[in-house]
């Protein structure tokens, strides 16, 4: 699928992007001082070094400058509640909490602190995470997975209803969605010139027939990019919001193997194809394989030297381990996977870039997938991965689906296969938007709600807002 670059001035963003990038190709020592600072939360500090850089410096790593103070800002804006509020909000839930036990949940990372600049700071959702991850709130964690796999388990019934094609895809929808994004008005100076990234899907074996139906401004489709998107631009006018809109339609099905059929038709790895040692290696900066992750997989699997029981065992393991809990901003996180271990939980995309980490360390293959979840009265944002087997090929795995799904009748049908209410957009992480966009990304890991900016740096989330719409989800009839 192509589309119409828009002359000399597409070709001027494209060649910024192209510098822009080459720039940040190999990192200066004065950024590992300052990444060593922000870690420590030493933001003072790590101002200091920028701001004392010789002037030449400081104009040729222009970009990655205000990358790194855009990093300070959002966690900044993460970690904004001071202890006293958030000790209120629990005595709010939790009258009976004593400061011991409080202390006891810091301890435990149950709720997530930071300390910046000598002064502590509560992440923003920490307070309502605490209930997800507490131990006194168990009981209660599980009531509410269960829950999960009751409405689950209808749309894996539902799709039982229908043969398999020979892909094992079946309950063909045809699928047609509105995305919108606004801009809020004078989020930019009139007369200047927004740039904006927003999803699509790509074809893959449980998507195909991609159409766009309509858009409200002319469209570039990206190029050679993980992230699939539609790329517009408009002129901001003073004192209104700058609408973009485009409807699209794909057919979607939903694709599972059962671990017996697996086990029946798997083949050795061709270790040496091209393919194999791209989807075992590291993937700077977040699927990084380290001793400790190659020991961790090991005392998951044990003994097992089989890939689709191993694949199964770090699947249950990060079902029955690791909670889910709203996450801080992607983009202010060294490495994910090691996030999650030292913190015992994650979100979706989360364990997803730590379920390919630990199966790459056993000689696995597995690779990321993300876009939007559709199901009924469920639509939002959503990561999985994908798990090579020999003699098979690449099969769904979604590992944040397994919490609600271990230990019951579909223990592991996430482990190798997937719903059919998924939009995917992305078949992979971190890379660089076509055309390439100038600024660092308000999302710099994944790609789902879409991206803009302007000549003079990113826009984030607050300067606006995107929607999705599903119009209709209808069955394909033979």
């Amino acid at each position: 699928m192509t589309g119409k670059m828009k002359g000399k001035k597409q070709l001027l963003a494209l060649a910024a992007g192209a510098m822009a990038l080459a720039s940040m190709a190999i990192t200066p020592d004065w950024q590992d001082q300052v990444d060593e600072l922000i870690a420590q939360g030493e933001f003072a500090r790590a101002e200091k070094v920028m701001k004392s850089l010789p002037k030449k410096v400081r104009v040729a790593d222009a970009v990655r400058i205000d990358s790194l103070r855009t990093i300070m800002q959002r966690i900044r804006t993460d970690f904004r509640i001071t202890p006293e509020e958030g000790v209120k909000k629990i005595r709010e839930k939790m009258p009976e909490a004593t400061d011991a036990q409080i202390q006891h949940w810091k301890d435990t990372r149950a709720l997530e602190v930071m300390n910046i600049d000598g002064k502590e700071m509560w992440f923003r959702k920490s307070v309502g995470n605490l209930w997800l991850l507490g131990k006194e709130f168990a009981a209660q964690n599980a009531a509410d997975n269960h829950e999960s796999f009751l409405t689950r388990r209808k749309y894996y019934l539902e799709a039982m209803r229908t043969p398999a094609d020979k892909n094992n895809v079946r309950d063909w929808r045809r699928v047609n969605i509105t995305f919108t994004l606004d801009v809020n008005a004078d989020a930019v100076p009139a007369g200047e010139t927004l740039r904006v990234w927003m999803p699509f899907p790509y074809e893959n074996l449980r998507q195909k027939n991609i159409r766009l139906e309509s858009s409200n401004r002319e469209v570039t489709f990206s190029q050679g990019s993980k992230h699939h998107t539609v790329y517009m631009e408009a002129v901001a006018e003073k004192g209104k919001p700058t609408h973009f809109e485009y409807t699209f339609s794909y057919d979607v099905g939903e694709r599972h193997y059962s671990q017996q059929d697996l086990i029946a038709m798997l083949e050795p790895y061709n270790t040496a194809s091209a393919e194999y040692k791209r989807y075992t290696g590291d993937e700077p900066r977040h699927v990084i394989i380290t001793d400790d992750m190659r020991a961790l997989a090991r005392r998951i699997v044990g003994s097992e030297t089989n890939p689709v029981l191993q694949a199964a065992k770090i699947y249950e393991w990060i079902g029955y381990n690791l909670p889910w809990a709203g996450a801080r901003e992607y983009s202010t996180l060294a490495n994910i996977p090691q996030y999650v271990i030292e913190n015992n939980h994650g979100d979706c995309g989360q364990v997803g870039l730590l379920y390919i980490t630990l199966a790459r360390s056993l000689g696995i293959p597995a690779r990321w997938e993300s876009g939007w979840m559709l199901h009924p009265d469920e639509i939002n944002y959503h990561d999985w991965c994908e798990t090579y087997f020999e003699g098979i090929g690449w099969i769904p795995t979604d590992p944040s689906f397994g919490r609600s799904a271990v230990g019951t009748a579909l223990n592991d049908y996430y482990a190798t296969g997937i719903d059919l209410y998924r939009m995917a957009s992305n078949e992979g992480v971190g890379d660089v938007l076509s055309p390439p966009k100038t600024y660092i990304r308000s999302e710099t890991v994944d790609f789902q709600p879409g991206e803009v900016e302007w000549r003079k740096g990113n826009l984030f989330y607050d300067k606006w807002d995107s929607h999705l719409k599903v119009n209709s989800i209808t069955p394909i009839k033979k």
